[in-house]
């Protein structure tokens, strides 16, 4: 009966493990994934945006949230359609009055790569990511043995992952920004 019992235990662990990977990939997507895909480029760019106004954008609380560009928009893969108002999310540059910048949209937004945007959404996305994947290694690690394993160096490797989530995500950021700027 024992062996029953650690058979079941280690299939409920395995498909525990598989299901928390499987929330943390739609959650993902649901919540930072279009936005990072777009300014990462996966994918042909959308349109053009012309710019109009280019401002140094601040969050709720007062902190910067990069440099945020208003214009018109034109769809540029087979799209007809009519032009529209969109914003450029932290764009890469203070860009002037007519400068036009080949952009993805996500949500209703468009987006370019830069520094700000990788720090930011790697960042989020992230920090998103941790806590499912600390989770989903120990119930791994109780599938393998069969029986419920400590899990405390599992929640010290998944604070140490959120520390390096942060350093990594502001270390990219600052090197796209400078590439960007150079280049």
């Amino acid at each position: 009966m024992r062996d029953g019992a650690r058979k079941a235990a280690r299939g409920a662990a395995a498909f525990g493990a598989a299901a928390t990977l499987a929330v943390a990939a739609w959650l993902v997507w649901l919540l930072p994934g279009p936005q990072l895909a777009a300014v990462l480029g996966f994918g042909p760019v959308d349109g053009v945006l012309t710019v109009a106004e280019c401002y140094e954008a601040t969050d709720v609380e007062g902190y910067a949230a990069g440099t945020q560009c208003k214009g018109r928009y034109a769809p540029g893969r087979g799209g007809d359609g009519p032009q529209e108002e969109i914003l450029l999310e932290t764009a890469a540059d203070a860009y002037r009055p007519g400068t036009e910048v080949p952009v993805r949209t996500a949500r209703g937004k468009a987006y370019e790569l830069s520094g700000f945007a990788i720090g930011n959404l790697g960042v989020a996305t992230g920090l998103l990511l941790v806590p499912f994947l600390a989770l989903a290694a120990w119930l791994s690690a109780c599938a393998r043995r069969g029986e419920r394993v400590d899990g405390g160096g599992f929640v010290l490797a998944a604070l140490a992952a959120m520390v390096a989530v942060i350093v990594l995500g502001l270390a990219a950021g600052l090197l796209v920004g400078l590439l960007t700027a150079v280049f």
